[in-house]
């Protein structure tokens, strides 16, 4: 998405952080990219030739700083295993700084069709691939029948949480990461289509 030279590392950083940090100050609706780009002390014209918008922008910067990097591989060789460590990630991230600003999003989202799209396009889609891969996994190991839906995992264990600690305001400890996993994810991932 970027389109122009590399950014210097820590200009990029200084920008992403202020990116985040104006998030958390006003919101989606009031960060300007002016205000960004004073806060970074870089020029208002490197930001839009590195993101063509404040959705891009927005996007990049919690991808960067998300404190779980749910992106990365994480097999620990059973399916079990990989939705408590994956869990374990969502966990971190929503109670997290980065969760605070990420509940805001979704009201942003609703209003703002340039920012529903860049995140749908980009953090979405990382996500998927995460859990496809996940998924692949435990077919090849029997765990998991081939047509295994791969929209329970991300259509239900992030609501789940966000319900939990944001609308009830309740603890996600390891013992409800169990029982999401044991009690619901697997179960429902293990029928087959049509059962």
């Amino acid at each position: 998405m970027e389109a122009g030279p590399k950014l210097d590392p820590d200009r990029e950083q200084a920008i992403l952080g202020a990116t985040l940090e104006l998030l958390a100050e006003g919101g989606y609706d009031a960060l300007r990219l002016d205000a960004v780009a004073t806060r970074a002390k870089a020029s208002k014209a490197t930001l839009y030739r590195h993101w063509p918008g404040k959705a891009d922008l927005v996007v990049a910067a919690i991808k960067c700083f998300e404190q779980a990097d749910l992106s990365r591989n994480t097999d620990t060789g059973s399916l079990r295993g990989d939705l408590i460590a994956t869990l374990r990630g969502v966990r971190e991230l929503m109670t997290g700084p980065t969760g605070q600003i990420m509940s805001g999003l979704l009201v942003a989202v609703q209003k703002d069709a340039e920012l529903a799209e860049a995140v749908r396009t980009s953090m979405l889609e990382d996500k998927e691939q995460v859990t496809q891969r996940m998924l692949d996994r435990a077919v090849a190991r029997g765990e998991l029948p081939a047509d295994t839906d791969p929209t329970i995992f991300p259509e239900i264990a992030p609501a789940l949480l966000f319900m939990r600690i944001f609308v009830y305001g309740s603890a996600v400890d390891d013992g409800y990461l169990d029982h999401l996993t044991d009690d619901i994810l697997i179960p429902l991932m293990a029928r087959r289509f049509g059962d």
